[in-house]
């Protein structure tokens, strides 16, 4: 009788678990892991937000250099490229979910969103991303600006 009744519990809990649909059974999986990233997709809404003139495939690149810089490390804990998310935890001791969200916008800019439960981690990956990135663009910029000049020299204009 006891066996009965234990088979029939395991077929219920297993039963309720493949019903209830493949994508909870693996959210479950990453969630017992420590790899969720659900809590990201849930807190996108209030995620801070930038656009940059660079590709998507750039913007990537230097999201994970900025990631890896001394001093400033964090952890990836998931690369999901379907939804072009770099889930990171805020450093290799703290364990705080950070989501980088990358989406591609007309005129190859790319718009980059950090989501975050903790307000302080999300501020903070924010203002070291959006820096490092703010970096790589500026000596573009600048370099226009020198060329210009030594293009037109010293001449002075009415």
């Amino acid at each position: 009788m006891k066996n009965n009744l234990f088979i029939l519990f395991v077929t219920g809990g297993i039963l309720s678990v493949v019903l209830s649909g493949c994508g909870t059974v693996k959210e479950m999986g990453k969630g017992f892991i420590g790899v969720s990233t659900q809590v990201l997709d849930q807190t996108r809404p209030g995620a801070i937000k930038k656009s940059f003139a660079l590709d998507y495939n750039r913007c990537y690149a230097k999201v994970k250099d900025v990631l890896n810089q001394k001093d400033q490390e964090s952890y990836i804990y998931a690369q999901v490229p379907e939804e072009k998310l770099i889930a990171i935890y805020f450093s290799p001791t703290d364990t705080t979910p950070v989501g980088i969200f990358f989406t591609e916008e007309a005129g190859g800019n790319t718009l980059i969103e950090i989501s975050s439960p903790s307000t302080f981690a999300k501020e903070e990956i924010a203002k070291r991303i959006f820096s490092g990135i703010d970096e790589l663009i500026k000596p573009k910029i600048e370099e226009k600006k020198i060329n210009v000049k030594e293009k037109l020299g010293d001449k002075k204009f009415n």
